[in-house]
C-alpha cells in the first residue's frame, strides 16, 4: 500500500472513531436525560409510623404488630418488592428483618403495612426493666421500603420514635 493510501486509512479510522465516540456520548446523554426526566415525574412515597399494637404478653415475652402507613402521591400504582425493619426499645435492638411480600400501593392513596414482631423480655434488657418499672418505654422503628416504578426501583427510608405504654398504647415522644 502506498504512503498516501496508508494516510487515508488512518484518517478514515480516526474519523470513524470520532463518529463512534460522538454517537456513544449522545446515547449516554439521552439515557441520562430519560432517567432524569423519569425521576422528575416520580414522587417518592411518604412512609410514616402509624402505631404499635401488642398482640400478647406472656411470662417470657410477647408479640406485637408495627404498623406503617405508606402514601403513594403518584398518578400510578407502585409495587413494593421488599421492606426492612429495625425495632429498638430505648437503644436495645428488639427485632429486625426483611419482608419480601409484594404489595401494591395504589395511586394517590395510603396503604397500611403491618410488621409482625416476636420479642422476649430477656432480649429487651434495660428497656424491658424500664417498661416493668415505669409502665412506659421509648421505642424507634426504622428501615427501608423498596418500590418498583416505571423508572426503576427506589429504596425509601423511614424512621420514627415514640413512647409506648401497655395501658395507653403508642404516643408521640
Amino acid at each position: 500500500m502506498s504512503q498516501a493510501g496508508a494516510g487515508r486509512n488512518r484518517r478514515w479510522r480516526s474519523r470513524r472513531r470520532a463518529v463512534l465516540a460522538g454517537a456513544l456520548l449522545a446515547l449516554a446523554g439521552t439515557v441520562g436525560a430519560c432517567a432524569t426526566l423519569g425521576r422528575a415525574v416520580f414522587e417518592e412515597p411518604v412512609v410514616n409510623f402509624r402505631g404499635l399494637r401488642v398482640n400478647g404478653l406472656g411470662l417470657t415475652g410477647g408479640t406485637l404488630d408495627v404498623e406503617l402507613s405508606v402514601f403513594n402521591p403518584n398518578g400510578y400504582n407502585l409495587e413494593s418488592t421488599s421492606l426492612t425493619y429495625n425495632l429498638l426499645m430505648d437503644t436495645v435492638r428488639v427485632a429486625d428483618g426483611l419482608i419480601e411480600n409484594r404489595q401494591t400501593f395504589r395511586s394517590n392513596d395510603s396503604t397500611v403495612v403491618t410488621i409482625p414482631v416476636n420479642f422476649t423480655y430477656a432480649g429487651l434488657g434495660r428497656a424491658g426493666a424500664e417498661l416493668i418499672r415505669s409502665g412506659t418505654v421509648n421505642y424507634r422503628v426504622l428501615g427501608n421500603v423498596t418500590v418498583a416504578t416505571p423508572v426503576g426501583n427506589f429504596s425509601l427510608p423511614y424512621d420514627q420514635t415514640r413512647r409506648f405504654s401497655p395501658l395507653r398504647g403508642s404516643t408521640p415522644r
